[in-house]
Parts: C-alpha cells; structure tokens; sequence
C-alpha cells in the first residue's frame, strides 16, 4: 500500500492540452490578403443638375448670394420711349392712369364716418408723413368738437362713405313703425349686438336699435345702459335725417319720435 501511494505521489501530473485555433494561421493569412485586394466601395454618384438651375446656382454664387436667393422682380413699364423717323427720342406715359387715386368726395360734402357719424369735408389738403406726399380729408363733427384726418387711399377702407339716399331712409323710417324684436338673452350680449349696429353706420341697422329700445308710455321705464344705447341710436339717425332732408337736428329728433309713438 505504501509503495501505491509513493507511486502516485511520483507520478507527473499531465499539463491541460491547449485548445486549437479555430483557424489555422494559413487559413488567416488568405483571408486578410483577400480583404486587402477588395476596392472599397465608390461613392453614389449626384443626381445630375439641369442647365438652367447650374447657371442660375453660378451666378448667384459670383454675386455672394445663395444658389436658391429669388430672383429681382422686374419693374412695371411706366414710361414708353418712341422714336419717330425723323427727330429727337421723346419719352411718352405709358397707357392708363399710374399712381392716380380717385376722390370719391370734394369740399363741402356731408359723409358718414361708422364710429363717429355725419360729418362734413372742410377741405382735402397734402401732407408729407414719414418723406410720403399724402393728400387727407378733413372732416369735422361739429356735435363732437372734433376733427378727423382721413388718407384719401384709405377712404372706402375706412368705411367712410355718403349720405344715405332718399330710398334708404325711407326703409329706415318705416322701420321705426314695425314691432320690436327683442331677443331673450342676457344683457350684456344685446348690449354689444346694438353697439355693433350703431357702429356699422348702417341707417336701417342703426333704426332696428332705436325701435327696440324705445319705451312706450304705458311700458316699463329703461335701465341706465339702455338709455344711454337708445339716446346714441335716436342721434345717430336724427343726424343723418337732418342732413338728407336738409332740416335742423331737432326737427328730425322730434320727427322720429312721433313716428315711434305712432307704432
């Protein structure tokens, strides 16, 4: 037993075998040398660009401009050069009016203005605003104490027109002897409806407000709010009333109070 023992104590112990490359050291070398011989890829070739767009690329680049800066509009023809046979070029307008600006109104005429009513030209004068030649209306409400300066451009923008015809008022006046249509909302929403009406300038909108807001003898008094509604509805009206019919403001104030009673 002991000489067994001695034995395997003696015994070399046999190193672990090492593990075989995958590949052969041959096998590695074909390989890289085969990697080695393959061109690389050749880059995708641009899509190719059209002649017009190439020049056009070209010159914005000699001006230091973008390839896609827009191009200077041309400037509308004004004036039209003839040569006759015989003499000097002479330089004419070219056909239609260029930079003339129609005058609807002239001096002395009434207009009405949406925010502030019936008012009268006193005159059309020019002024330079900002280096610009501009010619303006001049116009004064005289029940206001005021004076506005309307841009004769700007005119028909502005809302700014003539007196209501005859027809027009007629309409406004029968009216007045229709039944009030008042709608079950709140106040506060009726209130900004009549304001808008008054506003628009509108004779028969501005009557429609008149006839809903008046009080009858044997009705309800107004509230403060409307009141102060109604009585800039029944001006509104009276004014341009008084100008078509060519009467004093009171008359036509008392005139569209009779018709009211009456309905």
């Amino acid at each position: 037993m002991a000489s067994d023992a001695k034995k395997k104590a003696t015994k070399p112990v046999k190193a672990a075998k090492a593990r075989k490359p995958v590949k052969s050291a041959k096998v590695a070398a074909k390989t890289h040398k085969k990697a080695a011989a393959k061109p690389a890829p050749r880059p995708a070739k641009p899509a190719p660009v059209p002649a017009k767009v190439a020049a056009k690329g070209a010159g914005a680049a000699r001006l230091g401009l973008g390839a896609k800066h827009p191009p200077v509009p041309k400037m509308p023809e004004l004036v039209k050069v003839t040569k006759p046979a015989n003499g000097p070029i002479v330089a004419k307008p070219a056909k239609g009016p260029v930079g003339k600006v129609e005058v609807p109104f002239s001096e002395g005429d009434y207009v009405v203005y949406p925010t502030h009513g019936v008012g009268l030209v006193r005159a059309i004068e020019k002024q330079s605003i900002a280096g610009i030649d501009l010619e303006l209306f001049v116009i004064t409400f005289d029940r206001d104490r005021m004076t506005l300066r309307v841009p004769v451009p700007k005119a028909r923008q502005s809302g700014l027109r003539k007196l209501s015809s005859r027809s027009v008022m007629d309409t406004a006046l029968s009216t007045l002897k229709g039944r009030a249509r008042v709608k079950r909302t709140m106040w506060s929403r009726r209130a900004q409806e009549y304001e808008a009406k008054i506003n628009s300038g509108d004779p028969v909108s501005i009557a429609e407000v008149v006839r809903d807001l008046h009080r009858h003898a044997n009705q309800p008094d107004q509230s403060y709010s409307e009141r102060q509604i109604y009585e800039a509805a029944l001006e509104r009206l009276a004014s341009e009333l008084a100008a078509v019919d060519g009467i004093e403001r009171d008359k036509a104030t008392q005139k569209l109070e009779m018709l009211l009673d009456a309905a």
